[in-house]
């Protein structure tokens, strides 16, 4: 008989602080994708997000993709709008001009004037870890974070000669949810609700023979078909990456979730889809994938959004996790805890 795990206290879906915590600790801390090494092919190309609500860049450089925090060092102004482009040769401030070469160092503070002590040295941008898996970017804000690559090592592993290299992205999308970030992963971390919320995605997959596991950051999820010879879209490997990243790989490619909070009670899901080219190339397939992903999304974001209203109703504390279902909540709270201890 398995040991009862109680879930976490409610408390921790609606308090400010808790929230705050989890920017620095989970966020500030770990591995967070931003894009892909195809979206900088040339000098000057910048992909940005905004992760837990800190703003960070990728730009490509003449010696390489480099990373800093979407922040002038002058006055706190932007350095680049929007999801990608090319800032050409430099970085340049939207607020006062102060430009910046790609590799960080500041080259022009315009029109600052003479200014004892000042030495534009010191003012170089705020730098970030960046690092490559599989050609996919990825961010830290810690520098004594482990090396990507063990991060992902148990994913790796699973992954063996599988070749992404021929995909294409074809499309992103994004769903803005009314929940706390962590209802939402908890969610994503179990299919024991599959059968209640999910019928359509239950006809697809043995539900009642949903498992998972969980190896280092990494959780994997797998289902069996009910009809092998179908063509269906969930047919593939799943697997949640501490602490906010879903790698759904199928048949017809890969798509990639983010799960990034947008404030205590408020989570945008990004979906970055990566397909076969002759997928890509049908509008009949994507539509396909497309519409069964819009109506899981839905069902997710319909129960979720629940679950965060009588939360904060304050009548529901602590509940208790199916040792037979939710050992993926059980792993993903005990990181949440043990982030912010």
């Amino acid at each position: 008989m398995s040991k009862l795990h109680l879930t976490a206290p409610a408390e921790v879906y609606r308090n400010p602080e808790t929230y705050d915590d989890e920017r620095k600790l989970v966020f500030g801390r770990s591995w967070q994708f931003i894009g892909h090494e195809s979206e900088l092919r040339e000098t000057g190309d910048v992909i940005a997000a905004t992760i837990a609500g800190y703003p960070v860049i990728a730009v490509k450089a003449s010696d390489g993709v480099k990373a800093f925090h979407n922040v002038c060092r002058h006055r706190a102004g932007p350095l680049f709008d929007g999801e990608r482009g090319n800032c050409g040769a430099m970085l340049t401030c939207k607020y006062h001009g102060w430009s910046y070469a790609l590799d960080g160092r500041l080259r022009s503070a315009r029109d600052f004037g003479a200014a004892d002590g000042f030495d534009p040295r010191n003012f170089s941008l705020f730098p970030v870890r960046v690092e490559a898996w599989r050609g996919f970017l990825f961010v830290n804000m810690n520098e004594a974070a482990a090396p990507l690559v063990e991060w992902a090592q148990p994913l790796e592993a699973r992954m063996g000669a599988r070749d992404l290299s021929a995909l294409v992205h074809t499309t992103r999308k994004t769903h803005d949810i009314a929940c706390n970030w962590k209802l939402y992963a908890e969610n994503y971390l179990e299919g024991y609700h599959i059968p209640v919320v999910h019928r359509g995605l239950d006809t697809e997959i043995d539900s009642a023979k949903y498992e998972v596991s969980v190896e280092g950051h990494v959780c994997f999820h797998a289902a069996p078909l009910r009809d092998a010879s179908a063509n269906t879209v969930y047919d593939g490997l799943w697997a949640f990456l501490w602490p906010n990243l879903g790698v759904n790989i199928y048949g017809h490619g890969l798509m990639i979730e983010r799960m990034m909070p947008m404030g205590l009670g408020a989570t945008r899901l990004i979906y970055d889809y990566y397909l076969r080219p002759e997928i890509a190339a049908s509008a009949s397939e994507q539509e396909r994938i497309f519409a069964m992903s819009r109506e899981v999304t839905a069902e997710d974001k319909w129960i979720c959004e629940r679950v965060q209203t009588n939360i904060a109703a304050g009548i529901y504390e602590q509940g208790a996790l199916s040792p037979r279902h939710e050992g993926g909540v059980a792993w993903f709270q005990g990181a949440v805890g043990q982030a912010l201890r």
